[in-house]
C-alpha cells in the first residue's frame, strides 16, 4: 500500500486543501480508524511514539511519520496545530 503514497513532512501539512468527503466507505474501516487514532493519542501522549499516517488532500495520497498530540471531533491534531481531517485518512499505525 505504501507505494502510492508520497511521504510528506509534517510541516508541509498545514498548506494543504482537504476535500469534504470521506476517504472511506466501510463502515467498519471507519470504527477501525477511530480506535487507531484513539490508540496513536494513548502512543503519544505516553510514551511519544511516532505513527505513520495515511492520509489524502486534493491532490494525492500521502504518509507522514509524526506523533498525535490530541483528537478532536474531526481533526487529528500534530505538534504547532497541525491539524489532519479524520475524514481524509485511511489507516494510521
Amino acid at each position: 500500500m505504501t507505494e502510492e503514497f508520497t511521504i510528506i513532512e509534517k510541516e508541509d501539512i498545514a498548506s494543504l486543501k482537504f476535500p469534504t468527503t470521506d476517504v472511506l466507505d466501510d463502515d467498519n474501516e471507519i470504527k477501525t480508524r477511530i480506535s487507531d487514532i484513539n490508540r496513536a493519542l494513548s502512543l503519544g501522549n505516553l510514551e511519544h511514539s511516532k505513527i505513520k499516517i495515511f492520509f489524502e488532500d486534493n491532490e494525492s495520497k500521502k504518509i507522514v511519520d509524526t506523533t498525535v498530540w490530541a483528537v478532536t471531533d474531526k481533526n487529528v491534531i500534530l505538534k504547532q496545530g497541525v491539524m489532519i481531517p479524520i475524514h481524509r485518512i485511511y489507516k494510521l499505525f
